[in-house]
């Protein structure tokens, strides 16, 4: 990459020389022979009008002398107005042009004999050669056009060499500038690269030095994303060793119960009813967690469908608060379905069996916290209906709140009982929500815990 932002710099600075110098000598040129105009046509009129007095009427004779004084007296124009393109024609009654012989590169045909007959001077250019007629009257009514011609130049030829040497030393500074440059410009990309390379190889904790705050161009802007990214992979292999050490845990502990009452069932060593009890509490846990795993392999993958249909969420608050009632009770914690005041009924459109599912799960969470109480609430706004599920246990810390929702992730408060706190079962209300067009998000509860809140459309 340094060598082609090298070509490319050089490149750019070459042509920049280029139109820089054509783009000179073209303008010079152009100003040049608009000077040279300019000065052709007064210094034309001027030599005419001299003409003018110097022929009178003996230039209408053959006279030998009075030729010889007219050319003395062209000769002396010549050297003192410095000018070699001088000639004198005369224009003849049938429009010809004719006398003297004309200056290198000019052609007599290039003048107009009706403008110059009507006293007009004329100006004009062939390239660099610049031309300009001006006519005079001689006393006997003949007509003299003097022509003057002159070759425009901008004086840049002499300044050529210097122009050169200058180009010259432009570009190698240039060059200087442009490997400097790109060898700056790749530096951090070559460490980016390599810091991403070895991101990729699993080394995790490989971190760009952090730009300063005050910086935002683009190389920092990608510094910052390459360290957000590698902390957010580094977060994600933690909550994933969390995640099997607790899915691990969960699966081991009942199995372990299982294999325990089992075998002491086949050593006749313990009493049948209560092993099987026992055991069959542990294939539900087991079933639950398994469940719960299915369920967000699904919800990943988008292979779960959604049966849509007018459902009360009074009701179905309700069902669930009875369901764990029982349990509860056992635990000594008070579950509370608040109804709504009006109606009595908050009606939505949305997966029956999904939203007991929701419920459920947040019921569920909040046992796991609640030291006494949990109130299940559902009220209705303008557009939402609306699902609290408070309890009084020791909250969210502000560490977690921003997580509490994502999959695999367990908070560092941990439960007052042994529960499956494998992090699936918010992570799968979360998706159930939004699939079904809602919103969850979690908070203070008045009780002094944490309060999770859904909110779902009403039916329209």
């Amino acid at each position: 990459m340094t060598r082609r932002l090298a070509l490319v710099i050089t490149a750019i600075v070459i042509a920049t020389l280029l139109v820089a110098g054509v783009g000179t000598i073209v303008v010079g040129n152009v100003r040049a022979r608009h000077l040279t105009r300019a000065e052709l046509r007064t210094q034309a009129v001027e030599v005419a009008t001299n003409l003018g007095g110097v022929f009178d009427n003996d230039a209408t004779t053959d006279n030998p002398a009075v030729l010889r004084r007219r050319l003395n007296w062209l000769r002396v124009f010549r050297e003192a107005l410095d000018l070699e393109g001088l000639a004198v024609f005369t224009l003849r009654a049938d429009g010809a042009i004719a006398g003297d012989q004309p200056p290198d590169g000019f052609d007599v045909s290039w003048l107009s004999s009706t403008r110059l007959a009507a006293g007009v001077s004329e100006v004009g250019n062939e390239g660099n050669l610049v031309w300009a007629a001006a006519p005079t009257v001689l006393p006997d009514g003949r007509v003299l056009v003097v022509v003057l011609t002159d070759q425009a130049t901008s004086g840049l030829r002499g300044a050529s060499e210097t122009f050169a040497l200058a180009a010259l030393a432009t570009l190698a500074i240039g060059v200087g500038v442009a490997i400097v440059l790109g060898r700056r410009l790749t530096r951090p990309i070559r460490e980016a690269s390599a810091v991403t390379m070895g991101i990729a190889r699993g080394e995790l904790s490989a971190r760009l030095a952090a730009p300063p705050p005050d910086r935002h161009d683009e190389l920092s802007d990608l510094a910052r994303s390459i360290n957000a990214m590698a902390t957010e992979l580094e977060r994600a292999r933690v909550l994933e060793q969390q995640f099997l050490l607790s899915v691990s845990h969960d699966l081991r502990t009942p199995l372990t119960s299982i294999r325990g009452y089992a075998e002491a069932i086949s050593d006749g060593a313990a009493d049948p009813q209560r092993s099987a009890e026992v055991i069959r509490n542990e294939a539900r846990r087991l079933e639950r967690l398994v469940a719960d795993l299915l369920d967000l392999a699904k919800l990943r993958a988008k292979a779960f469908s959604l049966q849509r249909e007018p459902v009360d969420l009074v009701a179905l608050a309700a069902v669930a608060c009875d369901a764990f009632r029982p349990d509860a009770t056992e635990r000594q914690i008070e579950i509370r379905h608040l109804s709504p005041t009006g109606a009595g009924r908050v009606v939505l459109h949305a997966d029956h069996d999904r939203l007991a599912q929701v419920s459920a799960n947040l019921i569920e969470n909040a046992l796991k916290y609640a030291r006494t109480e949990v109130d299940v609430a559902v009220h209705a706004d303008v557009f939402s209906a609306v699902l609290t599920v408070d309890d009084d246990g020791p909250g969210i810390a502000a560490v977690d709140v921003r997580h509490v929702f994502d999959r695999l992730y367990v908070a560092r408060s941990t439960p007052t009982r042994q529960e499956n706190s494998s992090g699936l079962g918010l992570a799968i209300v979360k998706e159930l929500v939004e699939a079904m067009g809602g919103t969850c998000s979690v908070g203070s509860a008045p009780l002094g815990g944490a309060r999770f809140e859904v909110r779902l459309p009403l039916v329209g």
